[in-house]
């Protein structure tokens, strides 16, 4: 029994010089370095092209909706009334072109047709008249003067029958081809603009772009809806992924590529997720300064992966934690 005493001291003393070797040991060793992240997942925001007033939301937080659901409708006079417009100013254009491609009036081309044989028997006359006149200045009964006049105006009744046939030649013709052309052109340009009010008009029938869930709405029925302005907001949860804030030093442990396992608390359960994005350019990420002494500060580079095993219950937001 003298022997087991010191025996004893012996084993205690050593277990207590190996624990404080041991102490020692953990405490020279680098520390695991956790870095937190959190969960992100694409956003669409779901709005018209035109202003109006809500007149329906379909939607409410939390619905599963599909690429082609209906989501909101609006309410605007205004389009209706600029629709009327449009199809009235096609009308007017498609008049004025069957107008020009079916030329001027029968009546019209039948007075200038008149018109034109009105000239032929005036210029005969008229050449009659200066044959006459100039039998009797040759007989020297009438003076130079009576038959210059009377050339005079044989000539301009000439003129005027040569006016006439063109005026009654135009008028068979119809418009030019530029015109017609030109009456065509403007039959699109009204069809366009009818086409583009419709289209806003079925803009007030808004579906959904996207398949995700619902995960704001921000107007309801009878509020105003500016142009552009976000109604609805869709989720996709199937298409995720996390995002950490790396400092430099540390941004070896992530390559394009690789992949790592994360535990996210939500779930208390671990995921694994592959690296997707780095950020490419110093000035994208925010600085974080070291000791003084060092001489130099460290950059915070965003790094993105995607969750290689999705799950229904994986939710924007949730925060995630990785140990290097």
């Amino acid at each position: 029994m003298k022997y087991v005493k010191p025996v004893l001291f012996t084993l205690i003393g050593a277990a207590i010089i190996g624990w404080i070797i041991y102490s020692f040991y953990l405490a020279y060793q680098p520390k695991p370095v956790r870095l937190q992240g959190q969960i992100e997942a694409q956003q669409y925001s779901i709005s018209s092209k035109v202003a109006g007033r809500i007149e329906q939301v379909m939607v409410k937080k939390g619905d599963m909706v599909k690429k082609g659901d209906p989501i909101f409708t609006l309410y605007s006079p205004e389009i209706e009334a600029k629709l009327e417009q449009a199809i009235a100013a096609k009308e007017v254009a498609d008049a004025m072109a069957m107008q020009t491609e079916k030329g001027v009036r029968a009546q019209k081309i039948n007075a200038a047709e008149d018109q034109w044989n009105k000239a032929k028997s005036a210029t005969s006359l008229m050449e009659k008249t200066y044959q006459r006149i100039d039998n009797l200045y040759q007989d020297g009964v009438v003076a130079e003067q009576k038959r210059d006049q009377a050339l005079t105006q044989w000539q301009a009744s000439k003129y005027t029958q040569s006016a006439a046939l063109q005026m009654y030649q135009m008028a068979k013709e119809g418009a030019r081809s530029e015109t017609k052309r030109a009456a065509a052109e403007k039959v699109r340009m009204a069809a366009g603009a009818v086409a583009e009010v419709q289209a806003y008009a079925q803009d007030t029938k808004i579906m959904s772009w996207f398949d995700g869930e619902v995960s704001q709405v921000l107007l309801h029925s009878g509020e105003l809806a500016p142009q552009g302005f976000p109604v609805v907001t869709v989720i996709d949860m199937q298409d995720a992924w996390v995002v950490f804030n790396v400092r430099e030093d540390q941004l070896s442990n992530f390559q394009i590529g690789k992949t790592f396992t994360a535990y996210l608390p939500a779930l208390n359960k671990k995921i694994q997720f592959q690296v997707n994005y780095i950020a490419v350019m110093g000035d994208f990420a925010t600085w974080r300064s070291t000791d003084s002494s060092k001489g130099f500060d460290l950059r915070t580079f965003e790094v993105e992966a995607k969750p290689l095993q999705l799950t229904d219950k994986l939710r924007s937001g949730m925060s995630v934690a990785i140990e290097l």
